[in-house]
């Protein structure tokens, strides 16, 4: 197997499990159940896109060919279960959950940057698809993340009556 190959796997399944980890941490320490449970559903799609790579990798390993999977999901399952009022409520603005929605933000800008930059240099079509796959679903998460950052960003800016002046 090619080096180059290997090496964006390796990261790809390292961004994964931060991201896992991440999210993990993030569900034992909201204070609300519905916001631990975003967070959970979200731990859980990066522990399933991590098992996709590790299933590539080794059949990359094994048989020197790059066939992942079938690639099964749909971008945004979570993130249309996530964004909902009930979570929206239970998100303190300036919170340790407002806080790990901004770090998530950049944890999943960082994936997708990678995924698009992997799927630029990859060479199979197959290869192609996976990192495109993998982008898009990212990306899902990081538009649920950003329409809830911005409603957090509006009731801080209406709690402390930060309006322009006109």
């Amino acid at each position: 197997m090619d080096d180059r190959r290997r090496n964006a796997l390796k990261g790809a399944m390292l961004l994964e499990q931060r991201g896992e980890e991440f999210y993990k941490a993030a569900a034992r320490s909201a204070q609300s159940a519905d916001v631990s449970e975003m967070f959970r559903l979200l731990a859980n799609e990066e522990a399933s896109h991590r098992r996709t790579l590790a299933k590539v990798y080794a059949e990359l390993e094994d048989r020197g060919d790059f066939s992942p999977p079938s690639l099964e999901g749909t971008p945004g399952d979570v993130a249309a279960n996530v964004l909902t009022a009930d979570v929206l409520s239970d998100i303190s603005a300036a919170g340790y959950e407002a806080a790990a929605i901004y770090a998530a933000l950049g944890l999943e800008e960082r994936a997708i940057a990678y995924y698009r930059e992997q799927e630029q240099g990859a060479t199979e079509q197959k290869e192609k698809e996976l990192y495109s796959w993998l982008a898009d679903w990212e990306g899902k998460h990081l538009n649920a993340l950003m329409a809830m950052e911005e409603d957090l960003r509006q009731r801080i800016w209406n709690d402390q009556h930060f309006w322009p002046l006109l």
